[in-house]
């Protein structure tokens, strides 16, 4: 049994397994469901991408710190190798968690941009790797939910133990029921796997269940799975072009909870 990380009794990772084995087929391309500002009506829970809560893009400032005039450059490399180093580990069913792929993205990005990554560096940019703070809505938005008794929970691609530190130290651990990270199932998001994490945790039916995405592409997946799916896109982001549509969109968590009602 693993046990559950904050609250609620304990989650069996072979039950999530074993529930998830139906799911484990990749997201197929579906039609266009509801458009952006439907409700949630009965919603009983929402599952966090946890980039929804803490901002990720703290650790750019550290990269130009320690290569001036190229943080930009090589911090938009890093970042978009990390996901696609973990989509490929999905892929090839070659899991390593997010820590370990986010450490192979900085390697590989330094090289691309034929900087030298002492070893100096090396450990100064991982620590700030996830030096996440929260956004600025997020602490009061996430205690509004709890206290009009929706459960959350994290489902993120992010390890337990960031997600505990991060939690800890923004003062919300007592809030979430669940820390569903990737690593109980072995494969990042947007595989099936993932967000089945949710249904399985919760015990509830996938309509009841509110996934909060920071990026595109995992509103787009967890819609495809079938969780009703509600996108923060804090950034401006362009919607995907995957043929399927978000329930809704808004800018912060505070829609997010006008949303959930």
């Amino acid at each position: 049994m693993t046990e559950n990380p904050i609250g609620g009794g304990a989650i069996s990772r072979r039950r999530l397994l074993t529930r998830a084995g139906s799911a484990v087929a990749v997201v197929g391309i579906i039609s266009d469901v509801a458009p952006a500002g439907a409700r949630a009506g009965r919603a009983s829970a929402v599952a966090f991408d946890a980039f929804t809560i803490f901002d990720p893009r703290a650790p750019a400032a550290a990269v130009e710190e320690c290569y001036p005039g190229r943080g930009k450059e090589i911090f938009a490399i890093w970042r978009s190798r990390q996901f696609e180093y973990c989509w490929l580990r999905t892929l090839n069913r070659d899991y390593a968690d997010f820590r370990h792929v986010t450490e192979e993205a900085l390697i590989f990005a330094c090289k691309s941009a034929k900087v030298e990554l002492d070893a100096s560096a090396r450990a100064r940019l991982m620590d700030a790797a996830f030096a996440f703070k929260p956004w600025p809505d997020s602490v009061a938005a996430l205690r509004s939910m709890r206290n009009a008794g929706i459960r959350l929970a994290y489902l993120s691609n992010l390890t337990p133990e960031i997600l505990a530190g991060l939690s800890e130290a923004a003062g919300i651990a007592d809030l979430f029921e669940h820390r569903l990270s990737t690593d109980l199932v072995k494969a990042f998001k947007p595989d099936p796997r993932a967000y089945q994490m949710a249904e399985t945790a919760f015990d509830l039916s996938r309509d009841r269940i509110v996934f909060a995405a920071f990026g595109g592409w995992d509103a787009a997946g967890a819609k495809a799975f079938g969780l009703t799916t509600f996108w923060v896109n804090r950034l401006d982001a362009p919607l995907e072009e995957l043929g399927v549509r978000p329930d809704a969109i808004g800018t912060d968590l505070v829609e997010l909870v006008k949303f959930v009602g």
